[in-house]
């Protein structure tokens, strides 16, 4: 199949903008809580609809006594928390616009994201930010204002904006129209210089109103109960921006979470319990890892596997039911899944807070068997896809009919067309208006309203779509073999002691792959194995752990032909890192600069 269609569900409003919703909120339900905020001992506390809009509403005034003026643009560089969110909905109601920076960018990549959007000012969240941007601010001209949020930036906007009748937030909200840019959110970028995505109002309407028309039933733990959601995604990207506006929207209470690691992160699933999360594989990845080593170590690893499996083939069952392939699970399958319900399945619902019952995930691919688990255990997982230049998703599995392994048919309102050569395009209401500055790199992936994802794909005969890899990223051996890297590197990444996986082998007689192990869950096997911790330049030598990664490797080849299997690896002794410019913000390699920073160890492989 070539193109697949889903008709509209929601359009974007003919006026308005995006902080509507914060003052229609607070008048249809004022005493509504619309968001959980952290305490300084730690506790969540409830912010209702009204005092929302009473605090962005005195943000407003406070940034428009400040100079910010309709059209600005205003960066953020900052973590998930809730000033992000009180921030952005105040820029929107004056007309402003918010320009996101990840609170890791290195200080070129700030002075290019200001320069090039032509930033006025800059909220921070703490000293080491201000510090980035003050040492490039003398070429940063049109810079005039810096607040730090550590230092009481909301509370002094707040009283600066005393003096500011409330009538003149409204007529620049009033002024507010969809065609109006939001946001300018910069590509994070596996390669070259980021491009600054301009986002307008009406594109997050269209995303958010679609997925809240068609998914809010999964919102809900159980029916009738009130949505709650923590956000945890970085929001100075698409996706996590893109929850934060349908929670506003949706009228879904939210809560935030800066720091996305199992550690921290755990913890505040359990105190704020969600009824759904939205994620990126790496998060149920690290929950299901949890799960298993904690039954490991109380001497439960065969039950583990067992209930596993027995969720998995619980999971497939069930999706041949829904697609008319099969019954359903048998009698037998339906006792033994009763059976490990309560001594598993309930206890890795616990890890996620106990009363998620859905979740989406999203950033790359998710394995087919992690997502029938999860389904077996009691969490519907509905994987999508999407890119910064549609405003997030642009395909979602459907809440009665997921298909694993799968991105899902195209959201309501959303074409997906397979082009010639394989590329995904996307055509939809909440595809973006083109790149600021840059109409070359616009009318390079724009053509009469299709973008061109840059990404391949298959849609199956029921408009399931398939991510297969990038365009840029297909390894060419000196044989002339074209091979996909990315299905390769993910099931050696789903071995449970594997960090992370770059497959080479372009103008190589062979394909070969670099990988990390994940440190946590390596120290937690030579534990069971009655082994002393080791330093990383012994442990890349351990014949036992290469053994184990020979076996994901072995795993990953039954997926491909002999010509585009890996012939060898090499363990590296450190995770690649965003610090030492290896992973992009949203984690995604960076492939050209593993490759040149690893050049030793990848010639090694062909010697």
């Amino acid at each position: 199949m070539r193109e697949f269609t889903v008709p509209p569900l929601a359009t974007a409003p003919p006026v308005g903008g995006l902080a509507d919703a914060v003052f229609d909120n607070a008048r249809s339900d004022p005493d509504r809580v619309a968001l959980s905020r952290k305490d300084h001992q730690g506790e969540w506390r409830d912010v209702t609809a009204g005092e929302f809009r009473d605090e962005v509403l005195a943000l407003a005034k406070g940034l428009l006594s400040e100079g910010v003026r309709f059209g600005d643009r205003v960066a953020i560089m900052c973590r998930t928390r809730y000033e992000w969110t009180l921030f952005d909905f105040a820029l929107w109601a004056v007309g402003a616009q918010s320009v996101p920076v990840y609170p890791t960018s290195s200080a070129e990549q700030v002075f290019w994201m200001l320069h090039d959007a032509e930033v006025s000012a800059c909220v921070v969240e703490h000293e080491d930010h201000a510090m980035t941007i003050g040492s490039v601010i003398d070429r940063l001209p049109l810079l005039k204002r810096l607040w730090q949020l550590d230092k009481s930036a909301v509370a002094e906007l707040t009283t600066a904006g005393e003096r500011i009748e409330e009538e003149v937030v409204q007529r620049h909200r009033r002024a507010v129209t969809p065609e109006s840019v939001a946001t300018i959110i910069y590509t994070s970028g596996t390669t070259g210089r980021p491009k600054g995505c301009v986002i307008t109002h009406a594109n997050f309407m269209y995303e958010t109103d679609t997925l809240i028309e068609r998914w809010e039933p999964v919102f809900h733990s159980k029916p009738g109960d009130e949505p709650a959601t923590l956000l945890f995604l970085p929001l100075a990207h698409v996706f996590g921006r893109m929850v934060q506006v349908a929670a506003i929207r949706g009228r879904v209470r939210m809560g935030h979470q800066p720091v996305l690691q199992a550690s921290a992160l755990l913890p505040d699933l359990a105190s704020f319990r969600p009824t759904f999360i939205l994620a990126v594989p790496y998060i149920f990845e690290k929950v299901f890892n949890a799960a298993r080593r904690k039954a490991e170590a109380g001497g439960k690893s065969g039950p583990f596997d067992k209930a596993a499996d027995v969720a998995v083939r619980y999971a497939e069952a069930l999706e041949h039911r829904a697609f008319g392939l099969g019954p359903g699970p048998s009698a037998t399958l339906r006792v033994q899944h009763q059976f490990f319900e309560k001594v598993v399945y309930q206890k890795v619902r616990d890890a996620m807070g106990g009363r998620v019952r859905h979740a989406m995930s999203g950033g790359s691919g998710m394995d087919r068997r992690l997502g029938l688990f999860f389904e077996g255990a009691g969490v519907t997982i509905f994987e999508g896809y999407g890119l910064t230049e549609s405003t997030a998703a642009a395909t979602a599995n459907p809440p009665e009919r997921t298909k694993y392994g799968t991105v899902g048919q195209p959201i309501p309102g959303t074409t997906v067309r397979i082009a010639e050569d394989g590329e995904v395009w996307l055509r939809g209401g909440q595809i973006f208006a083109g790149y600021l500055n840059d109409p070359k790199s616009t009318d390079a992936v724009l053509n009469d309203g299709w973008l061109a994802t840059g990404d391949l794909g298959a849609l199956d005969e029921e408009g399931y779509l398939t991510i297969t890899g990038r365009k840029k990223e297909i390894l060419v051996t000196s044989g002339g073999k074209s091979v996909s890297p990315v299905g390769l590197e993910e099931r050696v990444r789903a071995h449970p002691l594997v960090a992370q996986c770059i497959v080479v082998g372009n103008d190589r007689p062979f394909i070969a792959a670099l990988v990390t192990v994940d440190q946590e869950a390596v120290d937690h096997w030579l534990a069971m194995h009655n082994r002393a911790p080791m330093p990383p330049s012994e442990l890349v030598r351990d014949p036992d752990l290469e053994m184990e990664i020979r076996r994901a490797v072995v795993a990953a080849n039954t997926l491909v032909s002999q010509a585009e299997s890996i012939r060898t690896f090499r363990i590296l002794a450190h995770p690649f890192s965003e610090e030492h410019g290896l992973l992009t913000p949203s984690l995604k390699l960076k492939r050209k600069a593993i490759e040149t920073a690893y050049a030793e160890e990848v010639d090694a492989l062909y010697r």
